[in-house]
């Protein structure tokens, strides 16, 4: 019974991830997408090519999930957790996909383990849940719309003089590896997730006694966000990519430029499971301030914040209400 449970989880994380993929395709390639730079089916080919390159270069973000937001009972108990976890994400994700909000993956899973948790009467680190958490979940934005909108001003200053129909080329051309930039931050987040909580049911159950990342899981993890990566994320695409605010390919460049730097410097520094979503939008916001400031879809952003706002608490309802359910099942 605990063996075919296990097996359940780790089908259900893998699923988790390909929802993550298409769900947030749209975080690395819908800006090159919305200014021209690339084809809807190129951008996507490079979005699934570099969410799986993302996934092998590290797995800090992953010991986190897996040990540092709850502790899971032991057995058949813990994989109920996990399960209910992921299930209240998946929940999350696609309510949101449905109405083209490009919310947080990241904090639908995490908001899916503190709930399970809570409905299990388990341990949740608070002090987890805030370092690497809350507090990079309102950072991260911060530096997304400050960095961008700077970003935007260099390359105002800088290229002032320029002709305008040479300098959007040169961009355009510049979206192809700021795009990739992205992508690539993107699976070296998001991978690790699933990661982690795959490696947590493998620790619960006994089949491994500390949070090392095996291959396997890192390779199956990787596969899966890419192939929902490649399947696409239109609704949300079409979000990000017009409906804050229409995009030139300087901005779109600031725009990426600075949600990659937030990206590697949070895996790579912090550890702290940072959305990328929440990133690039507020990127986009800061580049839209200064370049279009009156172009500004205010009412399309406040759509968005809530999404943000509600990410956690509703997709830690749906994994409780999960958990609830599981332990009915006989």
């Amino acid at each position: 019974m605990e063996t075919a449970v296990l097996v359940g989880v780790i089908a259900l994380a893998l699923a988790f991830n390909f929802t993550n993929g298409f769900h947030d395709a749209a975080d690395a390639i819908a800006t090159a997408v919305g200014t021209r730079a690339l084809t809807p089916r190129a951008a996507l080919l490079i979005g699934a090519v570099m969410n799986l390159v993302g996934s092998f270069l590290g797995e800090g973000v992953a010991r986190t999930i897996g040990s540092g937001i709850i502790r899971a009972p032991d057995g058949l108990d813990g994989l109920k957790v996990a399960l209910a976890s992921l299930l209240g994400a998946i929940v999350w994700n696609l309510v949101t996909w449905w109405f083209g909000l490009p919310s947080s993956s990241s904090h639908a899973l995490i908001g899916g383990m503190v709930g399970a948790a809570l409905a299990a009467g388990s341990h949740v680190f608070w002090s987890g849940v805030v370092v690497k958490v809350v507090i990079p979940m309102v950072l991260s934005p911060l530096a997304g719309g400050l960095l961008g909108a700077g970003v935007m001003i260099a390359i105002l200053w800088i290229f002032r003089r320029s002709n305008v129909r040479r300098m959007n080329h040169g961009f355009r051309r510049a979206q192809r590896y700021s795009a990739a930039a992205v992508a690539m931050g993107h699976g070296l987040q998001d991978a690790q997730k699933t990661m982690g909580i795959i490696v947590l049911a493998l620790v619960t159950t006994g089949h491994q006694d500390d949070f090392d990342i095996p291959v396997w899981v890192v390779f199956t993890s990787a596969a899966a966000l890419s192939l929902g990566t490649y399947s696409g994320g239109w609704r949300i695409m079409r979000t990000l990519g017009r409906g804050i605010v229409p995009l030139n390919p300087p901005m779109g460049f600031a725009a990426e430029v600075t949600t990659a730097g937030v990206l590697y410097v949070t895996s790579f520094l912090w550890h702290a499971p940072v959305s990328t979503t929440h990133t690039i939008t507020a990127a986009i916001a800061g580049v839209g301030a200064i370049e279009r400031p009156a172009a500004l879809r205010w009412i399309a952003a406040w759509h968005i914040v809530m999404a943000w706002v509600l990410t956690l608490p509703m997709s830690a309802a749906a994994g409780a209400l999960a958990y609830e359910l599981i332990r009915l099942l006989p």
